[in-house]
Parts: C-alpha cells; sequence; structure tokens
C-alpha cells in the first residue's frame, strides 16, 4: 500500500525514474562522486570490484546510479550494464595526464555500444579539480577529443568530489538534458 501510494505521489508530483551507468578509469574518484550525492559527505573507499548501486533523489529524480568499477580487468563489463540507460556519468581524473588517452579510448568505446542509446546524454565530471596540475574542463574535452562527438548532448563539468564542488551543477545540466531529450521523444510519438 505505502509503495503504491508512493508511486502515484511521485507521478502527481512529476518525480522520475531513471537509470545511470557511473564508469570512468579505476582511481578516478566515481565511488566518493556517488557517496558524496547520496549522503554528502566523504567516505573512505576502496578500490571497487564489481559495483556500488544507490538511489539518489534529487530535484524532481530519482536516480538509480551505478557505479561500475574501473579496473582494466572489468571494463569489458561495463556494456552489460548499458541497457535500459537513461545517460552516463564518466568520470576522469582530471590531475592524471599520463591516462587521459586511455580515458578517451574507453570513453569512445561505450559510446559505440549498441546498447548505449544513442539520445543519451553523457555528463563528464573532470574530478580532482583541487589537485595541482588539474586540466581545466577546457582541456579535458580537447584530452577526450568530444569536438568529434555528434548527435549526443554532453557537458564537462569541473568538479572535486571531497569538496562536493561541481557536482550538483553537472546534476543541473543531466536533469536538464534528459527533460529535454524525454520532451523530444514524446513529440516523436504524437
Amino acid at each position: 500500500m505505502g509503495l503504491t501510494f508512493t508511486k502515484i505521489w511521485g507521478r502527481l508530483l512529476g518525480v522520475k525514474e531513471r537509470k545511470i551507468v557511473m564508469v570512468g578509469l579505476d582511481a578516478a574518484g566515481k565511488t566518493t562522486v556517488l557517496y558524496r550525492l547520496k549522503l554528502n559527505e566523504v567516505l573512505m573507499t576502496i578500490p571497487t570490484i564489481g559495483f556500488n548501486v544507490e538511489t539518489v533523489e534529487y530535484r524532481n529524480l530519482r536516480l538509480t546510479v551505478w557505479d561500475i568499477g574501473g579496473q582494466d580487468i572489468i571494463r569489458p563489463l561495463w556494456r552489460h550494464y548499458f541497457l535500459g540507460t537513461h545517460a552516463m556519468i564518466f568520470v576522469v581524473d582530471s590531475s592524471d595526464h599520463k591516462r587521459m588517452q586511455e580515458a578517451r579510448e574507453e570513453l569512445w568505446t561505450m559510446l559505440k555500444e549498441p546498447d548505449f542509446t544513442p539520445q543519451a546524454p553523457v555528463l563528464i565530471l573532470a574530478n580532482k579539480q583541487d589537485l595541482p596540475d588539474a586540466m581545466s574542463a577546457k582541456e579535458v574535452t580537447e584530452q577526450l577529443g568530444l569536438s568529434e562527438l555528434r548527435g549526443r548532448a554532453f557537458h564537462v563539468q569541473p568538479s572535486s568530489a571531497p569538496k562536493g564542488e561541481g557536482l550538483f551543477e553537472g546534476l543541473d545540466w543531466l536533469s536538464r538534458a534528459m527533460t529535454k531529450r524525454d520532451s523530444a521523444v514524446s513529440l516523436r510519438w504524437m
């Protein structure tokens, strides 16, 4: 009864449930981002083997966020989480200049996955902006080759997960992008 009431109330208020996959290379800060969004605090984390999944409520969205481990042995499994995904958050360590090419290759591999909806927006969190020598959002955009991306909404958001900076601004963009996509899809069905 309570669950039914919650769902009805959510529909009346316009709460939309969305599945988001969060990926990136190991040590990019994905788990720290997830728990900063969920609990608004920093937890001591260890490298994720497998995945963490949490529901994050933000404005009119109930986001089921899948934080998938980023070790190279796990990356081929990422594609199995894409089916039914409404958006992707790609977390990159913007201070890790040495692995930016590797991050670029992984991102582009995922963007080409057939199970990842072509209209699904992509939020790139240029994380670890609080560290010395962190690349700007413009530099991350260039390093990831995003100027070549066609037909998909994306946004690079500078962030610092431990400080909580940039995360909610990124979610604001993602919320608007998903709403815009939903409106476009609805118009096609009319």
